[in-house]
């Protein structure tokens, strides 16, 4: 049987680490999907939930998303009753961005599906194994404390 093509690629950390977030994004996706949520919009849910009430502009710039495509995502999360915008309390120009009761309840659902689907991700590691990981990633990843 022959080697299987791109040895050198393959050994790169940078090419695991990819492929191992493809399939955990991919985990989660499908998870979230079962939910009737797309990644970006539990993203979004989940960043309101820590920040509510938060301007429509700083939300987007704390989750790194183009405000045209936050705007689409809020107007999808609104229409299933997930979110509320009201004029912002501190500035009344700007819209204020809070989860409705409906939208928390989907949160906790799409919270513990993400992390069933991570669990399935690290299966084939040992809990101290995940515990060094994460560790590892965290370091890594520039994402430290």
């Amino acid at each position: 049987m022959a080697e299987a093509p791109l040895p050198a690629i393959r050994s790169l950390p940078s090419w695991l680490l990819g492929r191992a977030a493809a399939r955990g994004r991919a985990l989660v996706a499908q998870a979230l999907a079962e939910e009737g949520m797309k990644m970006w919009h539990h993203v979004v849910l989940s960043a309101v939930r820590d920040l509510a009430p938060v301007a429509q502009a700083d939300l987007g710039r704390g989750v790194r998303l183009d405000p045209k495509d936050l705007v689409g995502i809020l107007n999808d999360l609104q229409s299933a009753g997930l979110v509320v915008r009201e004029p912002d309390p501190r500035d009344r120009r700007k819209n204020a961005v809070s989860l409705t009761d409906q939208g928390a309840r989907m949160l906790t659902r799409c919270e513990k599906v993400a992390r069933e689907a991570n669990d399935a991700l690290l299966e084939p590691l040992s809990p101290a194994e995940r515990e060094r990981f994460m560790e590892l990633l965290t370091r890594i990843s520039g994402t430290a404390d």
